[in-house]
């Protein structure tokens, strides 16, 4: 299914260049990908658009928390848990302290998350498209470093 978000993202990153379903489907078939992948794929968007219809208002990130606002305590389920994984769940935190994932943001990250069968563990990279999906659905553009973050592969890096 990954397969399919990321090859609608990289060809229809502009949100309002996608086509209609039906017709997404077909162009999704003709490239080569199952059917099975597509309606999972489609059907997951399809999740997404409803979730972020009212979030249109929700400030861009690093002004969702006015000064002097309590900050609140997410606690996640033992399902949340086990299908975010301690890395997903970290990713998810460090994101939401750096200011760049609002409450709403994050709540809709995981209900997507979430909203992914297969794996019990979610792949940190598939968090990361997840992250990346919703950002692009609601037309948001990000900071190069944050961006860098999330479409950087993590696995070779030496750390000093």
């Amino acid at each position: 299914m990954f397969e399919v978000l990321v090859f609608v993202y990289e060809n229809y990153w502009q949100g309002d260049a996608c086509p209609e379903r039906p017709q997404l489907e077909r162009k999704l078939s003709a490239v080569g990908f199952e059917p099975g992948e597509i309606r999972d794929a489609l059907t997951w968007l399809a999740g997404l658009t409803l979730a972020t219809r009212h979030t249109r208002d929700v400030p861009p990130p690093m002004e969702a928390l006015p000064e002097g606002l309590p900050h609140s305590l997410r606690v996640y389920s033992a399902a949340e848990q086990d299908h975010l994984g301690a890395e997903g769940l970290g990713f998810v935190g460090f994101l939401e302290s750096a200011g760049v994932l609002p409450v709403p943001l994050r709540e809709i990250v995981i209900d997507r998350a979430m909203a992914v069968s297969g794996d019990p563990v979610l792949a940190l990279d598939d968090l990361k498209i997840i992250i990346l999906m919703l950002f692009w659905s609601l037309g948001t553009e990000l900071d190069a470093l944050i961006l860098d973050e999330l479409c950087d592969d993590t696995t070779s890096r030496v750390a000093h």
